[in-house]
């Protein structure tokens, strides 16, 4: 599978760098700047770039978002291949960084001026320790996270006796029980209290093995010097958790479909998302639905801050670029706080920035979107991935054992979580 994904990467590439212009031939503009292809971030984009033009007319930057494909992140790879990639782009996820920055493809960021300054101006220490590479440098500016959370639906809790969303494993669990039914009496559980994407590819774990063991570890990596690390009571914990989730029906094993939302629908009293499902909710609720978000369920007895995924994704300048300093001074002036709250405004994404919910040129933002203040409140304890070049194939190996544990029900937790951990650790001697 992996040779198969690279052979199409190699081919999108030929087929980039036969209609991509060479970087010498490009003399009507200064920086081209890449986005994702979401609605929000192209109307950011478009507001920075306008905004750096007129008042830089002689170093202008040309825009456009990543082009159409199956996935960013395969367009991205064949602009390397083609070497056809855009002096910056927004939008990489910060699991690739590592491998792109070690395979020499990436500027290193903390060699610009004014950049290491800025840094710690935006981010507090253990965001900066995350982002920086094993080799010292510093490949990716934090821009922006969203934190996966517990939402639920208030009402359907409060049926339950629940003043509060049940936090710990075991009052999960019980809530769980209590909730699940075979309404059409047909002898099938078709009420469930949650639901999470049962599919095996890697990035799937992202969304509920990863995020849970975040919280029940207080922010543990899955790697670390080069070995496994996530067999501990933290990661078996999780596995026994998710699997008690699926074997007693408390979870449905049904794919999300677009013909109905079970979450609305009210089949579901509660599932892992982040901030993006608000203003999805806000548009498409019934009257009188109310939800909430609460941090991820943790094990009885946890104590401390409550971790989780905050799904980073970054910005890069490739090492096609003509001139990296004036990247970075696009890059500056497009995150500076002022940037931050357009993001804001247009995206309803979070900006990776300390001290975000408290302050003021935010304030008004979080009360106009009072449910924000609950996923900005909880970026101040999020994780994003390891500075691991072979995080891909880690995420694959448990992914293959959660669905012989979690799904399945074939392993117990602790040989699952054991055989992940002896795979991973040969793939990484491998890679050494």
């Amino acid at each position: 599978m992996r040779a198969f994904f690279f052979g199409k990467i190699i081919f999108a590439g030929l087929l980039l760098s036969s209609c991509g212009k060479d970087a010498s031939q490009r003399n009507d503009f200064a920086i081209e700047y890449w986005s994702s292809n979401n609605g929000g971030e192209i109307a950011f984009s478009k507001w920075a770039v306008q905004r750096w033009n007129q008042s830089h007319p002689d170093q202008p930057v040309k825009y456009q978002p990543v082009p159409e494909g199956q996935s960013s992140e395969e367009i991205i790879l064949a602009a390397v291949v083609a070497k056809t990639t855009p002096d910056i782009y927004a939008n990489i996820w910060q699991g690739l960084v590592e491998f792109y920055g070690k395979s020499g493809i990436l500027v290193p960021l903390d060699t610009l001026d004014g950049f290491t300054d800025f840094l710690r101006q935006r981010c507090d220490e253990a965001t900066i320790r995350e982002v920086t590479s094993t080799d010292g440098h510093i490949y990716q500016v934090p821009w922006k996270v969203n934190p996966f959370m517990s939402i639920y639906n208030v009402r359907l809790l409060k049926e339950l006796g629940l003043d509060s969303f049940p936090h710990t494993y075991p009052e999960y669990l019980a809530a769980a029980e209590k909730f699940k039914k075979d309404t059409n009496g047909d002898g099938y559980v078709d009420q469930w209290f949650g639901n999470t994407s049962v599919k095996l590819a890697w990035y799937q774990r992202l969304f509920n093995f990863y995020p849970l063991y975040l919280a029940a570890s207080g922010g543990l990596p899955l790697v670390k010097d080069n070995r496994a690390n996530f067999n501990n009571e933290y990661g078996v914990g999780v596995f026994r958790f998710l699997q008690e989730l699926y074997r007693n029906d408390y979870f449905s094993k049904q794919t999300e479909s677009a013909a109905q939302d079970l979450f609305i629908a009210e089949k579901y009293a509660t599932k892992w998302t982040g901030p993006w499902e608000i203003e999805y909710l806000e548009k498409f609720k019934r009257p009188g639905f109310e939800y909430d978000f609460a941090p991820m369920p943790v094990p009885e007895g946890h104590t401390g801050a409550s971790y989780t995924y905050c799904d980073p994704k970054n910005i890069v300048i490739f090492n096609t670029c003509r001139n990296p300093q004036l990247a970075w001074e696009f890059i500056k002036a497009m995150i500076d706080e002022e940037g931050d709250r357009q993001f804001l405004l247009l995206t309803k994404q979070l900006p990776r920035r300390q001290g975000l919910d408290s302050l003021p040129a935010f304030q008004a933002f979080f009360d106009e979107n009072p449910k924000m203040r609950s996923c900005a409140a909880q970026a101040k304890h999020v994780k994003g991935s390891d500075n691991c070049e072979s995080l891909i194939e880690v995420l694959d190996i448990i992914s293959q054992e959660y669905e012989a544990c979690v799904l399945y029900g074939m392993k117990t937790p602790e040989a699952a979580i054991s055989d992940a951990e002896q795979a991973v650790n040969v793939l990484l001697r491998a890679k050494k």
